[in-house]
């Protein structure tokens, strides 16, 4: 049987992305879990948008060097907030969530970077 673990911890989220939701006063865990995924799909979707355009931003050495960094993230990620063990393969939301936050945070930045004084390939 597999066990869920979630953390719940201050996610620095606007209060309108629960605004009108049940999400507000999660009632038991599988609400908690469905919830914490709502936010995780989004963070997802914008570090996706973020690399998307930093990307289109890029030299060639800088589409390569930001692919590389890209995969070592994931595997930063998934090596910190997730683990196998005799009971099954645990993820914890919150974390995965965070650290997605933060890398798409880092994307924008980089982005804004480019397109305001042009792309430095040694800060990807």
């Amino acid at each position: 049987m597999q066990r869920f673990y979630l953390y719940f911890t201050a996610l620095l989220i606007s209060t309108a992305a629960f605004a009108n939701s049940a999400c507000d006063k999660p009632k038991d865990d599988f609400d908690g879990l469905y919830c914490l995924n709502k936010v995780y799909s989004e963070a997802d979707a914008e570090l996706n948008e973020n690399y998307k355009k930093l990307v289109a931003k890029l030299d060639s050495t800088g589409k390569t060097r930001l692919k590389k960094r890209q995969l070592a993230w994931i595997e930063h990620r998934n090596t910190s907030c997730s683990k196998h063990d005799a009971d099954g393969f645990f993820v914890n939301l919150n974390c995965a969530t965070t650290e997605t936050i933060k890398r798409a945070q880092l994307l924008q930045d980089r982005y804004r970077e480019c397109v305001s004084s042009g792309c430095q390939n040694s800060k990807l």
